[in-house]
């Protein structure tokens, strides 16, 4: 996307000390952006923030504006709201088994705060606005899942009932991003550093694979050709976790492995988009769009003559996408900066 669609404008990411918001600072700060507000609960995560990018980008380093509040407090967003163009809703509870444990808290950050940050932003003005969702939401069997699969059920009752000349809101759905928080990889790089055998869940469970740039690459692609309501899916490649502990040994060094069963609400493979959205969506190239089902609550207007088709033969998963071996997620790995600098430090 060429820099001159944010020339000049105010983008305010939630959940912005997150990886994802480290991304998009990395990409944006020394383009032409006017301002870029991180909005986020933890003071501390804001202050390691702000000194990072006062070292890495001193000459730029003064776009960004920090903002401590909740969006489970619609109060605490209103004024980072003032004068915004563009949002990111990043902000989540992510964590499977924490969201198990916790199902409310779930609730009340993934479904409560996005109703929140949507009904603040069109109060605001905000003109775009575009919320990350997971795989997960997809056939979820989980409360993390569940609470996502309702946040997009949210975001597309907004997305119907505001003027997309007044604010555009569509959704985004991706697959594990490598090396963000949460994620396995840095896990098994500090198990192999300490001499330890990694711990697998099940080898044969397989992910989507997907980097930080690929991630903002998406919610891009999305602001820029969203319609209110879309949902934006990434194509991905996959692997099984036993190849991927394999491509990260191959990379540190190998301390064999331990296998410790699956995790509370955890599934064998991921799916990024249903046999019933996949029946609708429009193929762009790198990227699925589902479009919002445009109807309203008066069915009888509608009818239909003929065959009715309403999901396609399969979904779209982990298990049938492109599987990569080994030394595809070696290769895939090499791309990283994480990587990269981890094996510099790791000899």
């Amino acid at each position: 996307m060429a820099n001159s669609f944010f020339t000049g404008k105010t983008l305010l990411i939630t959940g912005g000390t997150g990886s994802f918001g480290n991304a998009v600072l990395n990409r944006f700060l020394a383009t032409d952006i006017g301002e870029i507000r991180i909005f986020s609960r933890d003071e501390k995560k804001q202050d390691d923030m702000r000194h990072e990018y006062q070292a890495k980008f001193p000459q730029h380093a003064g776009k960004i504006k920090f903002y401590i509040g909740d969006v489970r407090n619609i109060d605490s967003l209103r004024d980072p709201m003032r004068g915004v163009d563009f949002i990111f809703h990043a902000a989540a509870l992510k964590q499977v088994p924490s969201c198990e444990f916790f199902p409310m808290e779930a609730v009340r950050t993934n479904v409560e705060g996005t109703d929140n940050v949507l009904t603040a932003a069109i109060d605001a003005g905000v003109k775009r606005i575009v919320c990350l969702s997971t795989d997960k939401a997809a056939y979820p069997i989980n409360a993390m899942g569940i609470s996502k699969a309702m946040m997009e059920k949210v975001i597309c009752a907004k997305a119907r009932n505001v003027p997309a000349e007044q604010t555009t809101i569509c959704c985004t759905r991706y697959g594990n991003v490598m090396c963000s928080r949460g994620s396995v990889i840095p896990l098994f790089i500090e198990q192999i550093r300490a001499g330890k055998p990694i711990t697998i869940t099940d080898p044969e469970m397989t992910r989507f694979l997907m980097s930080l740039e690929e991630a903002v690459d998406l919610v891009l692609f999305a602001f820029e050709h969203a319609n209110p309501g879309d949902l934006f899916i990434q194509k991905a490649d996959a692997c099984t976790i036993g190849d991927l502990a394999k491509a990260v040994q191959q990379l540190f060094g190998d301390t064999g492995t331990h296998i410790i069963g699956t995790r509370h609400g955890e599934k064998l493979y991921e799916t990024l988009m249903t046999r019933e959205e996949r029946l609708k969506a429009t193929d762009m190239g790198h990227y699925f769009r589902v479009a919002a089902d445009g109807r309203d609550l008066n069915y009888d207007k509608y009818f239909v003559d003929g065959k009715v088709q309403t999901e396609a033969e399969d979904s779209y998963t982990s298990h049938n996408t492109t599987r990569l071996d080994v030394q595809g997620v070696v290769e895939k790995l090499l791309t990283l900066d994480t990587i990269q600098e981890e094996l510099k430090q790791h000899g």
